[in-house]
Order: structure tokens, then sequence, then C-alpha cells
């Protein structure tokens, strides 16, 4: 059924309008079911709904985004809606939702083409839970629930709806109106069940709202009986969120004390946490535990342990779990060589760490952006360029990222001549440069004196439309002020030097 919004309804939603915010990654939550067989394999980590956009192969004309961007900075919505339907594009859903997914970063025009497409009812549940995930990004709750009060209205099921507002609540770090959202569901006719629970649990841990999520699993028992799936949310949490070993100690203690049994995904989330805090014999101790209990471990508890292993200078021995885990049929993957790689490079062994890159490529093992980035890392000048080199040849083209790490490298090495050649590269490479960019240049050449060429940057950036940062100005001020008082005590000098010669002349 085709969702139908009143006139009134859309100018509210049109009404609701600032600048936008950063986009944060996509919805997902937990489900799992766990085997009850006597030696059980380990289970995968929480398999998690994944909300993603799967329209049709091609992006929506260039021409349509760039109209809808020019008419949602006008005053009037029918003034808008006019300019759309004398455009000569005629409203699909497909159309629709690829637009709102394609300026899913500019949700001011996304709700353009979504308000447009309400008159020609190219709607369904799929276009109006995208629209209520960039509203929920872009923190427009509000805008948001008056979707969901239609979609209501036209029978349409807004349970994925609901929870990606708890998800996008949680984004923005909002926890106390994500479990209101939660236990507001019932008044959609929808039941706050057990999967529903694991979302919003899920959601606060992912991002960073543990000690919420665990407050929360904990006062709500009695509806929803303490079990392994629920405590291992929250391991997850301590242990690959917050990497909080102390409190992932803790808890690991509460499921004893709560009569709840560790599984398989337990002792992974512990190993991992662990593995990640360099503690070797816990991570060992652990894994014979695991065995001991009948959980087989997988690959993840491999790569934790190869990576705790190498990270401990104990490669050989990681070596020999990489021979172990193919004994037990499993598959190195990238991250396992790259639980290898990464420590190495931060150790300075480089040579080591080719070797173990060249072991990749035997096992047909194809190196990912984190392997590069690894070796970006602990090589020099021409050791990044050669990387920068293979990197593109391999199929995986630097990204900003790439260039944002390499260039803070080498001003943390107080090389900001490299620095400057890097920022060159960049452009070489078809990377343009961000605001963060522009930042870390800026701030990397204060921190090595070079003031001139920083304020040049810095001009240059907001001149790319970058807002000026207040971190940035201090440092200028700082620099100014400093830079008077050496003048002020160079003047000094020079006349206290003229009078000392006008004494000495005197007494001779």
């Amino acid at each position: 059924m085709a969702l139908r919004l009143k006139a009134s309804q859309l100018k509210r939603m049109a009404n609701n309008v600032l600048v936008s915010q950063a986009f944060h990654q996509t919805l997902s939550s937990p489900s799992l079911s766990h085997s009850q067989c006597p030696a059980p394999p380990l289970p995968p980590p929480p398999v998690p709904f994944s909300f993603h956009f799967d329209g049709p192969q091609h992006p929506p004309p260039p021409q349509f985004l760039e109209l809808l961007k020019k008419v949602a900075t006008f005053s009037s919505q029918a003034e808008a809606a006019t300019h759309l339907d004398h455009s000569g594009f005629e409203a699909s859903k497909d159309l629709i939702c690829c637009a709102i997914w394609a300026l899913r970063e500019q949700w001011k025009p996304a709700l353009v083409a979504f308000n447009w497409g309400g008159k020609f009812h190219c709607f369904d549940e799929k276009v109006c839970n995208l629209m209520i995930w960039v509203l929920g990004t872009h923190s427009k709750f509000s805008t948001a629930w008056c979707i969901i009060r239609d979609m209501q209205r036209s029978s349409l099921s807004t349970r994925l709806a609901m929870l990606i507002m708890i998800d996008r609540y949680a984004a923005a770090n909002n926890s106390a109106k994500a479990i209101q959202t939660f236990n507001f569901m019932e008044k959609f006719r929808l039941t706050p069940d057990q999967e529903g629970f694991h979302s919003l649990l899920n959601a606060l841990c992912r991002h960073g709202n543990v000690e919420e999520a665990e407050e929360f699993m904990l006062v709500n028992k009695k509806l929803f009986p303490l079990e392994t799936e629920s405590f291992n949310i929250i391991l997850n949490g301590w242990c690959n969120i917050t990497c909080d070993v102390f409190e992932a100690k803790r808890v690991w203690r509460e499921m004893s004390n709560y009569c709840i049994t560790p599984d398989g995904v337990s002792y992974s989330h512990m190993i991992s946490c662990f593995s990640k805090t360099g503690n070797l014999f816990d991570s060992l101790r652990l894994y014979d535990q695991m065995k001991k209990r009948g959980w087989m471990p997988g690959i993840m508890v491999y790569n934790s342990l190869v990576y705790v292993l190498t990270h401990e200078n104990c490669l050989k021995e990681a070596v020999k779990f990489v021979d172990r885990l193919k004994e037990e049929g499993l598959q190195p993957n990238s991250a396992t060589f790259n639980s290898m790689i990464q420590p190495l490079c931060e150790a300075g062994k480089l040579a080591e760490a080719r070797i173990i890159l060249n072991e990749m490529a035997k096992e047909n093992v194809s190196p990912t952006i984190e392997t590069y980035h690894a070796f970006f890392e602990g090589t020099d000048y021409q050791g990044t360029l050669e990387f920068l080199s293979r990197m593109k040849g391999s199929g995986l083209s630097p990204n900003e990222d790439s260039f944002l790490l390499i260039l803070a490298k080498f001003f943390k090495l107080k090389q900001p001549v490299n620095a400057l050649k890097i920022w060159m590269e960049m452009v070489a490479y078809g990377v343009v440069p961000n605001c963060m960019h522009y930042r870390t240049m800026v701030e990397g050449l204060v921190k090595c004196r070079w003031f001139i060429k920083a304020r040049d940057f810095y001009e240059e950036m907001i001149s790319k439309g970058c807002l000026q940062d207040p971190k940035l100005n201090k440092l200028f001020e700082n620099e100014a002020l400093d830079r008077g008082d050496k003048s002020k005590n160079t003047k000094t000098t020079r006349v206290n030097s003229d009078k000392s010669g006008g004494i000495l002349r005197a007494i001779r």
C-alpha cells in the first residue's frame, strides 16, 4: 500500500530544517541462536539485520539531484513541488529511493524528494524506512516521527522504523530516548520482544553506551530473563567497543553470579579483549579453557591469539597457530595475516612484516586497506611511496584515510618536508583533500614552527568552505604572542647593550 501524506503533514516536515551533520554507519542489531550439542563449534558473532539500500544498478540522473538541491533552498514547499512537476522527470519508487540514498548526507533535498514522491504515491516501507534513517542520522527526529505516524495510519509495518529510531538515538548519544522508543513500541501495536530487546542493547553498546545497556538489561531481568546472548552483547561492548578489560572481567564474573554459562561467543569476546591489551597469559588460558568445555575456536579466536603472540615477540608461535587453525579445517584470511603485520610494523620490524606479506600472497589471500595502512605507519618516505604504488596496483586505491594516516605520521616524526611531498602525492592520486586533511596540515606545520606555510594552508582551508577551527585560531594567536614577546626581548637586549656601551665609553 502506498503512503499518502496530508499537505499539512508534508508542510510540517518540510519546515523542520537545519544544517546537516556527519553521516553515520548503517543500522544493525543481533539475532543469533546457539547450538546446544555436546561439542558445538564456535558460533559466529551476532548476525545483524542490515539496513541498506538495494536499489537499481544505475544511480539517479545528476541533473535530478542538482535540481533537488536547488529547490531545497526555496522558502515555499509549493514552489519547490512546482519546479519538480515541470522538470520533465517522472516520479517512481526507484527514482525517489535512489535520490534519497544519493542525498543521504544532505537531508534537506532528500526530504524534498520524499515529499514530492508523496504526490504520486511513490512510497512503501522501504522508502519510508530509508527516509527515517536519513532524518535520524541528522537528528531530525520529530520529522522522522511524523513519517512513522503516517506509516501507522496507512497500515504499513513500523517495526523496522522503530528499530532504526532506536539505533539513531543511540548514535546521537541519547540513550534515554533510545530506551524510551523501545518502551513506546506498544503504542504502535508492536510487542517489545526479545529481538527488539537485543536490538536496543546492541545499538547502545555499538555506540559506546555500554553502561546504560547493562543497567537496562539488569533492570528488566523479570520481563526479559537474563541469558547468555544478552550478556554477550554487553561483553562485546566492553571488549570490542570500549576495550575496557576491567569491566569485561567484572561482567564475566557477573555471568557466573547469575548462573549464566558462557558460550563460544563469550570466550571469543574475552580472548579478543585480552589480546588487544597484550595479555598473552589470559588469552591462552581462556583458549585452553574454551576447548576443554567443548567449544571449538573459530577464526576470530585464532586471529586474536596470532595478534597477541606477535605483539609479545612470539612470532614463531604465532605462525604455529596459523598452522594449527589449518589443521582445524579453517582457512587463514586477511585478518589473520594483518594480525601479524600490524604489530610487526608498529615495532619497526619491517623485514619480518614483508615476509608475512609474501606468505600472504602464497596463500592466495589478498591484502586489504588495513594491510597497507599498517605498512604506512612503519615505513619511511621511500617506503611509503612504494606501498602507495603497490596499493594502487592491487586495485585498492589509496583513500582519504590513507593520506590522513601518512600525514599524521610524518608530522609526528617532525618531518614537515615529507608531509608536504605527500600532500602533492595525494593530489596526484586523485584524492581530494577534505577539512580533516587541512586541519592535520595546519596543526602539524604549526607544531613544526612552519607558521607562514601553516597560515597559507589555513587560508586555503577556509576558502574551500571548511569552518574556522577555534583550536587553530588559538594556535595562531599564541604564535603571534610568542613572536611579539621575542621581538620585545630583542629590542630590550639591544637597548641594554647600547646603554652598557655608553657607560663603558664614559668610564674610558
